[in-house]
């Protein structure tokens, strides 16, 4: 007997290997399967649904509901590797309708149409109608089964730091893309010589081995993996040479129009050679090799290899806060999602009518507009498998209006407050909506890590991993002996200081690696990770910090941080050159332009307030949790 979930007994059986499918299919009447991976979970966001129908048709002998794990049962080993929700509805053990996605009223639609016919067979006022069977197969993509289940072929690309600094990183990226190979990972790192000594081996016997050793260790990296399947050769368009085009052209011809050809590539490293790209990136294609180093680079790759992980923007209306914030915050660490980013902010009634667009027509819109620009909002952002859909089936309809019918149990229902019946919580609508909503809400930062000369490979290698683990993108780095100029630039604050001459000595004693740090608040969530001057004080105060760690005194304290961004852009160009984010690849794409105005009060001082106003690129400073950010934009 198919085993049930406690708490769900009444609702859905759990059917989990290959014989307890063949005896659901046993059932007589109308069984409605929920088709799920087991790292993503049932779609819970139906469950309510089916909750009412098993509850108002009241038909137990001819209707159930399953959960059925695609992982361990054979027929369903098409679905697998797919995280979109997937109904089947099986009549008698025929399977005989299908629907993608969490589309709740057409899954009641055809429920009740189903049981109703299922009621006049029973009654002698119809015969049964004759369904096909449909194969359990994506009829959207016909092929696409097939080469799911062809063997991949990986291979390994290093994009060198010479090629980082000079941009053309995209432009590999975006050929490698062109001829139909496909981009599975990719990783900013810096190169540790362990690493470097393994992937280039090969060329261990060249006498400038050492200094190349050296070029690849001192600079920012960029790891690819790229896949091929079994089989498959990859094509593009090339320019026939122009020794053919001129033998088949006569004194007095027109010179033709040049011909385009298709060109196969059965290697990645041919490919690469014939862009003339291949000087700044090298290729591992040895499937072995390949399987090394992946385990090297991305250790979580065949754990998370087929999932869909994505970001999205949630927001926490007015009349949420606080009372419900903390009930809303649980629902959504239960629902297996990670908060990466939160703010409580104020919103201008511009940027209030951005958001609540889909209500402009209401009558209540003004009346929103006004709640919104007046009381402070959460914003997070949100990372899950499958996050976009899984929030968006998770709030239910826009509005309580339409709460009744499918949703009873959405959080649009469950946090009904206020007089305006819309839903108290937001989420971007698509991938691209998410994208934008996250830099709209969450502008990213630059700032200047430096780490100092006495702090040793194997300890920069921890400390590069922290700075990964914190939700830093690495957008710039490279090892450097610091001048007293740019030393000068760096540490302007405290040139007049006593000790500035023992700065200047400690720093010459070796090459730093300095790195540009992007991130939301980057400065303040660099400076906090860094943690006090002191590194005594740190062990203190804050242990798990990079200073608490590998400081040795104030001055070897492993690492330095911008304290602001006042100069900060000076300071990148001296170390990187002109225009270094526009060489990197990196777009700012910002569609509005922000200033911000914040007030932070304080347990100890409640009437005390500071407020300060700054423009995007400006000196910008950060509430602290707790904090109220208003937020108002201006059209470019």
């Amino acid at each position: 007997m198919a085993s049930k979930k406690r708490g769900e007994i009444q609702l859905q059986t759990v059917v989990n290997n290959q014989g307890l499918w063949d005896e659901m299919l046993q059932n007589r009447g109308l069984t409605v399967i929920d088709v799920y991976q087991a790292w993503c979970g049932p779609c819970k966001a139906m469950q309510p649904l089916f909750r009412k129908l098993k509850n108002e048709l009241n038909e137990d002998e001819i209707l159930h509901f399953v959960v059925a794990e695609v992982d361990n049962i054979v027929t369903l080993q098409s679905f697998r590797g797919k995280c979109e929700p997937v109904f089947l509805f099986s009549l008698n053990g025929k399977i005989i309708a299908k629907i993608q996605g969490a589309n709740a009223p057409l899954v009641n639609k055809k429920v009740i149409e189903l049981i109703n016919e299922e009621r006049k067979i029973a009654a002698g006022e119809m015969g049964r109608p004759q369904y096909p069977e449909i194969p359990l197969t994506d009829p959207e993509e016909p092929g696409e089964r097939q080469s799911e289940t062809a063997e991949e072929h990986y291979s390994i690309v290093i994009i060198k730091p010479n090629a980082m600094l000079r941009g053309k990183a995209k432009e590999i990226k975006e050929k490698i893309i062109t001829a139909g190979f496909v981009i599975e990972a990719e990783e900013k790192t810096m190169l540790s010589e362990e690493q470097a000594r393994d992937f280039y081996s090969h060329m261990a016997d060249q006498p400038d081995f050492e200094e190349f050793l050296y070029f690849m260790t001192t600079g920012l990296s960029q790891v690819l993996i790229i896949a091929q399947k079994e089989g498959e050769s990859h094509e593009e368009e090339a320019e026939a040479e122009p020794a053919v085009l001129l033998e088949q052209q006569t004194e007095d011809e027109v010179a033709p129009t040049p011909v385009f050809t298709k060109r196969k590539w059965d290697s990645l490293q041919e490919y690469l050679e014939w862009e003339d790209v291949s000087e700044f990136c090298d290729v591992e294609e040895n499937e072995d090799n390949v399987s090394k180093f992946i385990e090297v680079f991305f250790p979580d790759f065949n754990i998370t290899k087929g999932r869909r992980l994505e970001r999205t923007l949630a927001l926490l209306r007015p009349d949420l806060l606080p009372e419900k914030q903390d009930d809303v915050l649980n629902i959504i660490n239960n629902e297996g999602f990670k908060i990466l980013m939160r703010r409580q902010l104020v919103l201008t009634e511009e940027a209030a009518k951005i958001l609540c667009k889909e209500y402009e027509n209401e009558s209540y819109f003004e009346t929103l507009i006004e709640k919104m620009a007046s009381n402070p909002s959460l914003a997070l952002v949100l990372l899950r498998d499958d996050g976009l859909q899984h929030w968006k089936e998770l709030l239910g309809p826009s509005t309580t209006e339409q709460v009744s019918e499918y949703s009873p149990e959405s959080l649009c229902s469950r946090f009904a407050m206020g007089t305006l019946p819309v839903n108290q919580l937001y989420g971007s609508d698509s991938a691209e909506d998410a994208e934008r909503d996250i830099r709209y809400f969450f502008p990213p930062e630059r700032t200047l890590a430096v780490i100092k000369p006495h702090v040793t490979r194997k300890q920069r290698e921890e400390i590069l991993k922290s700075i990964k683990q914190e939700g830093f993108d690495v957008t710039l780095g490279k090892d450097v002996t610091l001048t007293p100029e740019l030393i000068q630039k760096i540490y302007y604050q405290i040139t007049t200081k006593h000790f500035y001459r023992d700065l200047l000595e400690m720093l010459a004693e070796g090459p730093s690696l300095v790195l540009v740090l992007t991130k939301w608040n980057a400065i303040a969530e660099w400076r906090r990770l860094m943690g006090p001057v002191n590194p005594e004080e740190a062990r203190l105060l804050s242990p798990d910090s990079i200073r608490a760690q590998f400081g040795i005194s104030v001055l070897r304290n492993a690492v330095h941080g911008s304290s602001s961004d006042y100069g900060l852009t000076e300071v990148i160009t001296a170390l990187f050159g002109e225009d270094p984010f526009e060489d990197a690849g990196e777009q700012e794409d910002f569609t509005w332009r922000t200033r911000v105005y914040w007030c932070e009060y304080t347990e100890k001082y409640p009437r005390k307030r500071s407020r300060t106003s700054v423009e995007q690129g400006e000196r910008r400073q950060h509430p602290p949790d707790g904090g109220v950010c208003e937020l108002h934009v201006e059209k470019p």
